[in-house]
C-alpha cells in the first residue's frame, strides 16, 4: 500500500463532471489499496476524492491550514486531519506523507503544488512520481507552453520527461504505481554482489 497525494480543485463553481472525476479517482485509489493524502477540505473535487476513498474502505489523510479550515470546510471525517499554520507547512506535510503525487484538473493552487513537487523531482531532491491527469485536453494549453519553454531552453528535456501526463484514471493510477516501483529501486541503490564461494 502506498500513500498518494492528490492535488485538485476546491472551487464550488466548476463543472460537476470534474467532481465526478475526483470521486472516480478516490474509488480507484481505494480499490487498489492506497492511502489518500489530500488538502483536507470537504468541498468540490477535494471533498469528493476523500469521500469516495473512504467509501471504498481506504485511509484518508487531510492537511489544511487553520486559516482555511472554515473557508474550505475542513474534512473532519478524515481518518487523520492535520492542521498547519500556513500553506508552506501544509505542502511540506503533504509531501512528507506521500509516496507519489497526482494532479487532477484544478486552478492556480493545484498548479502551484504540482509545479513545486515536479521542480524538486527535476532537481533530484526526491524520486517520487509526479503524474498529471489531462482529461479531455484540460491541460493541453499548459503542455504546449511547457514544450515551447523547452524549445527556448528554459526547461530541460530531462525535466519534461519527469512529468508523466496521462488521459484517464486507470492510466493515472498505473503511472503512480509504476513510478513508486521505480523510486523504490532508485532508493534501494545497486544490489550487493552475490557471493558464490
Amino acid at each position: 500500500m502506498a500513500a498518494v497525494c492528490v492535488y485538485c480543485a476546491s472551487s464550488t463553481s466548476i463543472d460537476p463532471a470534474l467532481v465526478e472525476l475526483a470521486s472516480e479517482v478516490g474509488t480507484e485509489l481505494a480499490r487498489r489499496g492506497h492511502t489518500l493524502v489530500s488538502g483536507g477540505g470537504r468541498v468540490s473535487m477535494m471533498g469528493a476524492v476523500a469521500a469516495a476513498a473512504r467509501a471504498g474502505g481506504t485511509t484518508t489523510v487531510g492537511v489544511i491550514p487553520e486559516a482555511l479550515s472554515s473557508r474550505e470546510i475542513a474534512d473532519f471525517d478524515s481518518d487523520e486531519l492535520i492542521m498547519t499554520t500556513g500553506m508552506r507547512e501544509r505542502k511540506a506535510a503533504m509531501d512528507d506523507r506521500a509516496d507519489a503525487f497526482l494532479g487532477l484538473p484544478g486552478g492556480i493552487g493545484t498548479l502551484e503544488e504540482v509545479f513545486e513537487v515536479w521542480t524538486s523531482r527535476s532537481l533530484g531532491m526526491h524520486a517520487k512520481p509526479v503524474v498529471l491527469l489531462n482529461l479531455d485536453g484540460f491541460y493541453d494549453g499548459l503542455l504546449t507552453w511547457l514544450h515551447a519553454l523547452a524549445d527556448r531552453g528554459f526547461v530541460r528535456p530531462e525535466a519534461l520527461a519527469l512529468l508523466t501526463v496521462v488521459t484517464s484514471v486507470p492510466e493515472a493510477l498505473d503511472a503512480v504505481e509504476d513510478g513508486i516501483r521505480h523510486a523504490s529501486r532508485i532508493e534501494a541503490g545497486p544490489s550487493a554482489p552475490v557471493r558464490t564461494d
